[in-house]
């Protein structure tokens, strides 16, 4: 059943659509004017296409537009106040598409789609965009006059993730109703990026990859790259939290670093980070990473052997004794043995822990404290 009529809102006119709309393949449409659409408006084939040389264009209404082939030529921008959906491909000619970034669930949906084109600078998600599909998927967002997308990889069944970029400070979100400080965080943390962040929504695991340009200024955060890190605002613990680098590339003006997997509705914001390196760390602070490089393989206290006897306890986060050993030989490679690990005799995941030292000889008895960190 069609039922459309034409409105005037704000000086400009409007399709309406109260209906149930239905375009099959071959089919094509032009939108030259407004998209309202109170009704069924999502079994769509064929062809749609959004124009302006002027104004902006604007979609709105109850529901939901599905379309399947999508062109957008609006030289100042489509702007969604409800979601809009695409089935196959997209095409961006001119301008961007805004979303409302205070209202997360409007996004610019990819519903197990082909393929888009034409993303940069200028033409993009300026907003909340979204992925329903298993295949791995680019992000084609950014904030502004800024092209910065993030990956998620291929997943083992279909997922739903929805994220945006913010090129803005933590410190001082403009569409969050907290701050993120990027003073809290974990002890091995050293810096987190004050110039931009991410929003990334879904309830599976998964990797994710950020990107940086020269006005992230990586520099600022670390000048080797080894030490980025993906971080995230911990919504449990209020503070960043270490998520990883699998794999770092590019220089200091453009590349970009995959986290380990986590779960993003775990977190309220992502960004680069970076940890200290072992000189940074001090005497009572240790980085291991015992992925059998011989590079920090262990955990090695410095002239240990020249006591007679020692204890070493290492705790979690949640203060669990993970690995406890007597007269300790400098050979620990994140190993649990604690009763209260669930995989004991496994690899410790990344990490930061807290370890206690006693050791001695007959007449001197010391101890000492101190942070490990765990990273593979």
């Amino acid at each position: 059943m069609l039922f459309l009529t034409a409105v005037v809102i704000n000086g400009q006119t409007a399709l309406k659509n109260f209906g149930n709309i239905q375009m099959h393949n071959g089919a094509e449409i032009g939108f030259h004017t407004d998209l309202i659409n109170d009704g069924q408006f999502e079994n769509n084939l064929g062809f749609t296409g959004f124009y302006s040389d002027n104004e902006t264009r604007i979609v709105s209404g109850k529901n939901r537009p599905v379309f399947n082939n999508v062109e957008i030529d609006a030289i100042n921008d489509l702007q969604l106040n409800t979601s809009l959906g695409i089935k196959n491909e997209l095409e961006y000619v001119n301008g961007k598409v805004l979303t409302p970034r205070n209202t997360i669930p409007v996004s610019l949906d990819f519903i197990r789609h082909d393929f888009y084109v034409g993303e940069d600078d200028d033409r993009h998600t300026d907003g909340y965009a979204s992925i329903t599909g298993n295949n791995e998927f680019i992000f084609p967002i950014g904030d502004d006059n800024r092209f910065r997308p993030m990956i998620t990889p291929n997943q083992n069944t279909e997922t739903y993730f929805n994220g945006a970029y913010f090129f803005e400070d933590p410190n001082s979100p403009s569409t969050f109703s907290e701050t993120f400080t990027t003073g809290e965080k974990q002890v091995f943390l050293k810096n987190i990026s004050t110039y931009e962040f991410w929003d990334l929504d879904g309830d599976n695991k998964t990797t994710v990859t950020l990107t940086w340009d020269t006005f992230s200024s990586i520099e600022n955060i670390s000048p080797v790259l080894n030490f980025l890190r993906v971080v995230g605002w911990s919504k449990s613990e209020q503070k960043w939290i270490d998520l990883g680098n699998t794999n770092v590339s590019g220089d200091l003006n453009n590349g970009k670093i995959t986290s380990n997997e986590f779960i993003p509705n775990e977190y309220e914001i992502i960004t680069i980070g970076s940890i200290f390196s072992d000189i940074e760390l001090g005497s009572d602070n240790y980085l291991i990473s015992p992925n059998e490089d011989d590079v920090n393989d262990a955990l090695v206290f410095e002239g240990l052997e020249l006591y007679r006897k020692n204890k070493l306890t290492v705790f979690n986060r949640w203060g669990n004794i993970v690995f406890k050993a007597t007269n300790y030989k400098n050979n620990w490679e994140a190993i649990s043995n604690g009763r209260a690990t669930i995989k004991a005799s496994k690899k410790l995941p990344v990490g930061t822990y807290f370890y206690t030292l006693e050791f001695g000889n007959d007449s001197i008895n010391n101890s000492r404290k101190g942070w490990i960190y765990i990273n593979y």
